[in-house]
């Protein structure tokens, strides 16, 4: 049996779903940040449905959640817009904050290296 059998924190061939702590977590993320909209990612063969926020700044969080109709009410309850990525995609903000934080990253390594 795996390290993670042992601990009892995964099961083979067995998604987790979303908790309460996914729903606090979005909850709170929408609070503390500006212009947030709400993107609905599909389930896969590896992750259950998840709804990614993001910030008017591009900064973003991802938390599975118990599917698309939750999804929609979670983002009717937090009064953002929600959208379907496999529709209209990652807003174009995200991937410049990505860009930018991997510049900063890049930036704080050489420095440190010298």
């Amino acid at each position: 049996m795996g390290l993670l059998g042992k601990l009892g924190k995964a099961k083979a061939g067995r998604l987790r779903g979303s908790g309460r702590e996914d729903e606090s977590h979005l909850r709170e993320w929408a609070a503390s940040h500006q212009g947030v909209e709400a993107f609905v990612e599909p389930r896969t063969a590896v992750t259950e449905t998840t709804m990614l926020l993001v910030a008017n700044d591009g900064e973003w969080t991802r938390r599975r959640i118990s599917g698309p109709d939750g999804a929609r009410k979670l983002a009717r309850s937090l009064k953002i817009p929600v959208y379907d990525v496999q529709l209209v995609g990652y807003p174009q903000r995200m991937r410049d904050h990505d860009a930018r934080q991997k510049a900063l990253r890049e930036r704080a390594r050489r420095a440190q290296e010298g």
